[in-house]
């Protein structure tokens, strides 16, 4: 059962998602939020799975509650909800340690997908921002792109089948996609990124392609 705390500053969003996820079967709503410093404090008690955090709120927004409770290394992964599909929005909710980034105007299910996604470790970003966020990191790349992989000792702990799947996860590809290409079971994938995240220190798969790049061990095309 995957645990969902509501913030938001319009009750009849809160009301929505609340039905969604009360007749889903794999989630339970634990609490709710209608403004930042409400958020930041029921987070910090309830200690959700996921949390559906609006951006525009009273007082401390979303990006700033999002910050903080990365900052505090609670367990609750973030995603970010929003109907304003504007970029900074969402680099901002990135760079503050959101597991994803969605626009309210997805139909239910790939909301709770998203959720799903997001409570096991994965990265959701809406479709209509993925181009233009790889796009706009890409750009931010520094010197050569085609120079050597860069050294970094978080590499060293990393098994050739891990440095494989960081690869892969780099490139984008789902734990079904990297199952298929290395002829391994879903199950086995899952624990090899498990294990990829955990030594180098990465929060999900979003910091994991971000040093993916980094290190050059994937490249824009």
């Amino acid at each position: 059962m995957i645990s969902v705390l509501v913030a938001d500053a319009q009750p009849l969003q809160r009301f929505g998602f609340r039905m969604l996820l009360e007749n889903t079967p794999d989630t339970e709503i634990v609490g709710e939020a209608e403004n930042g410093a409400e958020a930041v404090r029921r987070i910090t008690e309830l200690r959700p799975d996921v949390v559906l955090m609006d951006i525009r709120m009273p007082g401390v927004d979303g990006i700033e509650v999002t910050r903080r409770i990365v900052a505090a290394g609670g367990r609750s992964r973030v995603l970010v909800l929003t109907t304003f599909d504007v970029d900074r929005y969402a680099f901002a909710a990135l760079r503050a340690g959101a597991s994803g980034f969605l626009l309210k105007d997805i139909r239910p299910e790939e909301l709770l997908a998203g959720i799903r996604a997001v409570a096991a470790g994965d990265a959701v970003i809406a479709p209509a921002l993925t181009r233009r966020l790889l796009d706009a990191f890409a750009d931010r790349l520094d010197d050569d792109l085609c120079g050597p992989v860069r050294e970094d000792p978080r590499l060293d702990f990393l098994t050739d089948r891990e440095r494989e799947v960081l690869i892969a996860i780099g490139h984008g590809l789902t734990n079904g996609e990297i199952a298929q290409r290395f002829t391994l079971s879903e199950s086995t994938v899952k624990t090899h990124v498990g294990r990829v995240l955990a030594k180098i220190g990465a929060r999900d798969r979003i910091q994991a392609v971000i040093l993916a790049y980094n290190l050059r061990l994937t490249r824009p095309v």
